[in-house]
């Protein structure tokens, strides 16, 4: 997961996403730096982890989403933060293409194919 610093700067952080009543959730320990960038600019990207071709022998694709946090009440020491989408990209090779399928509020679906 990616936020931005006080000053800024890009934060890369490790996460676990959820879904939670049709809603993509994250969640940290209480007090922590992510949760604290969160709160202050609420600006988020998702980068979905990839899988060893090396072992598969297949790269299988990527999955990224970007959007709004919206902190909302949690149990216990954490903090949780509703994911609010604005755009969300699934990257993968068909065909020996890149095939790059994306969707923004705005525009809806778009798929793209690349050699």
């Amino acid at each position: 997961m990616a936020t931005l610093r006080r000053d800024g700067s890009p934060r890369i952080s490790g996460i676990e996403v959820q879904f939670s009543d049709s809603q993509l959730q994250v969640g940290s320990m209480l007090g922590a730096v992510k949760a604290m960038d969160l709160r202050r600019d609420p600006r988020v990207a998702i980068h979905g982890p990839t899988h060893d071709s090396a072992k598969s022998g297949r790269w299988r694709g990527e999955a990224k989403v970007a959007g709004h946090a919206i902190e909302v009440p949690s149990e216990g020491d954490a903090h949780t933060f509703r994911i609010d989408i604005e755009e969300a990209v699934i990257t993968r090779v068909r065909n020996n293409r890149l095939v790059i399928e994306s969707w923004k509020p705005t525009r809806g679906r778009q798929l793209t194919e690349r050699s």
